[in-house]
């Protein structure tokens, strides 16, 4: 009997365990570690954010679906992985701090055969001073963000009911931040909400992104086909903002934030400011923060992970100059080099390099986007890492037949603007693939036939059916497997 440890239960690791025991069965054990009780659908946040979901219809708990497929559940997070065991053991472990049920606070260990490392993104407001709920910016990163952010939210409205002009900034904080997307599509929710109220000239919305130019979304932007035309993501967003009323500022890293006041430096090498009433700030992301020992003990935390804490996977991690990258150095089995049974599906695995170009300011700030791996790409990345380790215990596999490049995988994004099947809308773009390939498509980096976008009330109905498919899903319900990631 193999027993496979899963570390984390988002996208990635709720998908690699499901996989894993549909295709194990009873005669092998799959174990999911997780700090959290809950699993949350993260992309319908958004929508909590601004009052139009509820903090139920985003999250469930994880254990009766895990007893159900006779998934073992450990609420716990991981603190130290042992890939040689230690002087007591010859057996792989991962050292954990129980955060719930009877054991809270206290430590143990949970041994493994094969090891996922799903635990996603650390939410690093740490990284920017004053940034996050603690101090002055909210965020939607967890739905327990976006409750408190509407709560905000709503106390805002009532000053703007009561003859009040406000200020709102939303957008990333921090020079290298990630995940463009989800604050975007808060910008529009909340614009669409202002004018839903009749409230639009009490606000004056700002969107503030280290991104070169709108539309970047960490992926070095695209060209996509619109209306039988081939438009480029920078037109495509500026527009949806023009429409929206959000003014813009692009090229901002923000290294600082008061009560009221933004501080940013700009490409250019300028420090700027701007006062707000409302912000949310999509933070910098890091790694679990998870050490590695060898079986003397020895530190060997840089032969798992990256600076960043990021998992090293089978990626091409050279210094090379960032115009001699290419796809081929993007990982596609998400094993670690050096311990063939640990993998590192979705956020967890450290990016080879950048996907936009980096930016720096004259100061030597580097003001860009870091590589996306949210939503559909982990979900598919968790399961290919299922299949290969079904495929290493059933058959001994050491080639592996299932891959995922994100330089040969393409990705959808819906970002909504509104709720409800009348009211609402949203704007619809796919790339393929992820990761630019020049060589292969030397005219517009993608295939141009399947990297399209468009902008509608029909885009905002599949945004929805999404939301409820994927609930379906996570749930087990039904035939569930035979829905894609």
């Amino acid at each position: 009997m193999a027993k496979i440890v899963v570390l984390g239960a988002g996208i990635a690791g709720h998908t690699a365990a499901a996989f894993l025991k549909q295709k194990l069965g009873k005669n092998h054990e799959v174990v999911v570690v997780s700090p959290s009780e809950y699993y949350q659908w993260i992309p319908s946040n958004i929508w909590v954010g601004v009052g139009k979901m509820k903090l139920e219809q985003v999250r469930f708990k994880l254990k009766p679906v895990y007893d159900r497929w006779k998934i073992s559940f450990m609420q716990a997070k991981a603190l130290a992985v042992f890939p040689e065991g230690d002087g007591d053991t010859a057996n792989p472990f991962v050292k954990i701090e129980y955060t719930g049920g009877d054991y809270k606070g206290q430590t143990g260990q949970v041994t493994y055969d094969y090891l996922v490392n799903a635990t996603g993104p650390k939410l690093n407001f740490e990284a920017t001073e004053g940034l996050g709920p603690k101090f002055f910016t909210h965020s939607v990163c967890s739905c327990d963000h976006a409750v408190e952010t509407w709560s905000a939210l709503q106390s805002c409205i009532e000053r703007m009911k009561n003859g009040e002009k406000l200020r709102f900034v939303i957008g990333t904080g921090h020079p290298q931040a990630t995940c463009q997307g989800a604050a975007f599509e808060y910008a529009l929710n909340v614009a669409h909400l202002l004018k839903e109220l009749k409230l639009e000239k009490m606000a004056e919305i700002t969107w503030i992104s280290n991104e070169y130019e709108i539309g970047d979304f960490g992926m070095g932007g695209a060209f996509v086909k619109r209306g039988g035309y081939i438009t480029p993501t920078k037109v495509f967003s500026e527009s949806i903002f023009a429409e929206y009323g959000i003014n813009w500022i692009k090229r901002a890293g923000v290294n600082k934030v008061e009560q009221h006041t933004i501080y940013y430096e700009t490409l250019d090498g300028e420090y700027k400011s701007i006062d707000f009433d409302f912000a949310m700030l999509i933070p910098a992301f890091a790694g679990a923060g998870i050490k590695a020992f060898n079986k003397q003990g020895d530190d060997i935390t840089s032969a798992l992970f990256a600076p960043s804490g990021f998992m090293k996977v089978d990626a091409d991690y050279s210094a090379k100059p960032f115009e001699e990258w290419g796809t081929s150095d993007w990982p596609s089995t998400y094993q670690n080099p050096v311990y063939k049974n640990i993998f590192a599906p979705g956020i967890a695995f450290a990016p080879p390099h950048q996907i936009s170009k980096p930016m720096k300011s004259p100061n030597g700030t580097l003001i860009t986007p870091a590589p996306p791996r949210t939503g559909m790409p982990s979900g598919v990345i968790g399961k290919v890492v299922a299949l290969n380790i079904v495929d290493m215990i059933k058959k001994g596999s050491t080639e592996f037949k299932h891959r995922a490049s994100m330089g040969e995988m393409g990705a959808a994004c819906v970002v909504s603007a509104g709720f409800g099947l009348i009211k609402g809308s949203a704007a619809t773009m796919t790339v393929f693939p992820i990761v630019p390939n020049w060589e292969k498509y030397p005219q517009w980096g993608r295939d141009i036939s399947y990297t399209v976008g468009e902008a509608g009330l029909a885009g905002h109905w599949i945004k929805l059916f999404l939301h409820y498919m994927f609930i379906h899903k996570a749930k087990g319900y039904p035939f569930w497997w035979l829905i894609p990631e």
